[in-house]
């Protein structure tokens, strides 16, 4: 099937943010029948991720996915003070107030799904329902186990850095997932360049408030989990849960929404409604 068939098309676009310009990806169906949803992409990618799944998202509302400052097209923010996952989340509000949204859902993967928690505590009446693939819900030794899994690593001739990526990749690979999707996963790893970790960087610090921030939200949350990276720590999200539910998802790994489009779509109209 090509992405044409699959449903409106992806545009892409700049607005203006706290750091310069920050890249989009829309997708507008024909009739608009219910919230906007905007996605929150993992580290070190973009919204890339999301672009096929935003075409068959997007057959009864409009989809957004913008690049973190410093990710995929969007300008960097500067080296200090560190950038933060509250920076992150203001970003997403520059650009709904830009395209004149009012209303949205939230979808978050691993660091979007913080992203997507500090989104809705910044502006809870303009959140309704939210969507998380993966709750990084860590205790200490798991943060500093991260802290050291994912350190800068400098350059060299023997492109050491980049080994280690593409191992990562091949890694955590989930079930469908093709070369062709794996080298366009690493492809977007180097977009970011010197500041790649910036995003884990953030999203470890951030780990610390997580799992209270995530108690506070009063809106419906649900929570897939994934045969992943995180799936362990998403098994403790229940009791953070207000008003939410976690389901079990062991046939998808990373790559889901590529790889099984068509299920991922169904899966987060139904957690929606």
């Amino acid at each position: 099937m090509t992405l044409s068939a699959l449903g409106p098309k992806v545009n892409r676009q700049f607005v203006d943010g706290a750091f310069g310009q920050i890249h989009v990806r829309t997708a507008t169906p024909e009739a608009q029948m219910t919230r906007p949803l905007a996605c929150l992409h993992m580290s070190p990618k973009s919204g890339r991720i999301y672009a096929r799944f935003m075409q068959a998202m997007a057959a009864d509302r409009m989809v957004i996915a913008h690049d973190y400052p410093g990710f995929g097209e969007s300008d960097a923010p500067p080296a200090e003070p560190h950038v933060s996952i509250e920076d992150y989340a203001r970003s997403l509000w520059d650009v709904v107030d830009e395209l004149g949204l009012q209303e949205i859902d939230l979808m978050g993967y691993h660091t979007g799904s913080e992203v997507a928690v500090e989104a809705a505590r910044q502006r809870p009446e303009a959140v309704g329902a939210i969507v998380l693939i993966g709750a990084p819900i860590f205790t200490a030794a798991e943060l500093d186990e991260m802290h050291a899994t994912y350190s800068h690593v400098d350059l060299d001739e023997d492109g050491t850095r980049f080994s280690r990526m593409w191992k990562s990749v091949v890694a955590h690979r989930g079930p469908g997932m093709t070369l062709e999707m794996m080298a366009e996963s690493f492809a977007e790893n180097l977009r970011a360049g010197e500041k790649y970790e910036w995003g884990h960087r953030a999203a470890f610090e951030y780990a610390r408030r997580f799992p209270e921030v995530l108690a506070s939200l009063p809106h419906r949350v649900t929570v897939f989990n994934p045969e992943d990276d995180l799936r362990t720590q998403t098994l403790r999200a229940p009791e953070y849960l207000k008003n939410g539910v976690v389901l079990d998802h062991p046939e998808w790994g990373h790559g889901f929404l590529d790889a099984h489009t068509g299920e991922a779509v169904r899966a987060v109209k139904a957690a929606l409604g």
